[in-house]
C-alpha cells in the first residue's frame, strides 16, 4: 500500500488513479498525517498544495511532517511536497516566473524515477516558486523555467519533482508507476535482509 498525503491539491485524485493501476493506496489529509499513519505502507507520496512557501510560515508544515524523516520507506514529493521535503533539509525557496503550462524537462542523471522516459520529456507545471538543492540531495532534472525540476537524496530512497506528473499524461503516469516500483523493490530488499 502507498500512503498519499493530500496537502490540499485538487490534483490528488489523479495521483490516486495512477497509483491504483498498480497498488492499493490510502489518502490522508496533511493535518491528519502522523507517524502511525504509515501502517503497512511501503512508500509515501506528498501532494502539491495551494500554498506559497515564500509567503507562509513553513514551521507548522515542517513540524507536521517531521515524522517522515524517520520513515524507512521511499518518499516522493510533488510540487509543494518537493518544496517542503527540500525545506526540511535546508533548501531555500524563491519566487520565480509563474509557470502554468507544459514545460520541457531534461533529466541530467539516470534515476529509477525516470525509467522508460527519454532524456527530455514534457510535464505540466503549476507553480511560481522553486527551491535550491538541499543538503544531502542531488539535482536530477532541469528546465528553461526552473533549475530544480527534480532531485533525489544521495543515501535515502527519497525524491521530489517540481512539476505535476499526475496530470501529464502517459509519461507522468510512468513516473508514478516507477515510484511504486521503487517502493516494491525497496520493501523486497528489506524483507530479504
Amino acid at each position: 500500500m502507498i500512503l498519499i498525503i493530500n496537502c490540499g491539491s485538487q490534483k490528488t485524485p489523479y495521483i490516486e488513479q495512477a497509483v491504483d493501476l498498480q497498488m492499493d493506496y490510502k489518502t490522508i489529509g496533511l493535518w491528519d498525517a502522523k507517524s502511525d499513519s504509515l501502517g503497512d505502507a511501503i512508500g509515501i507520496i506528498i501532494s502539491g498544495a495551494p500554498i506559497l512557501v515564500t509567503e507562509v510560515d513553513n514551521i507548522p508544515y515542517i513540524e507536521q511532517l517531521a515524522w517522515i524523516l524517520n520513515a524507512k520507506v521511499p518518499i516522493f514529493g510533488i510540487c509543494f511536497g518537493h518544496q517542503i521535503l527540500g525545506i526540511m533539509h535546508g533548501a531555500s525557496p524563491s519566487i520565480q516566473k509563474e509557470d502554468r503550462d507544459w514545460q520541457t524537462i531534461e533529466s541530467i542523471e539516470d534515476h529509477p524515477i525516470f525509467n522508460k522516459l527519454p532524456t527530455e520529456f514534457e510535464m505540466v507545471e503549476d507553480h511560481c516558486e522553486s527551491i535550491s538543492i538541499p543538503r544531502g540531495f542531488k539535482l536530477l532534472a532541469v528546465s528553461d523555467a526552473c533549475i530544480n525540476e527534480a532531485m533525489y537524496h544521495t543515501s535515502k530512497p527519497w525524491c521530489g519533482v517540481q512539476f505535476h506528473p499526475e496530470v501529464s499524461g502517459n509519461m507522468g503516469t510512468t513516473i508514478l508507476e516507477n515510484f511504486v516500483d521503487i517502493c516494491v523493490k525497496h520493501a523486497a530488499s528489506k524483507t530479504n535482509n
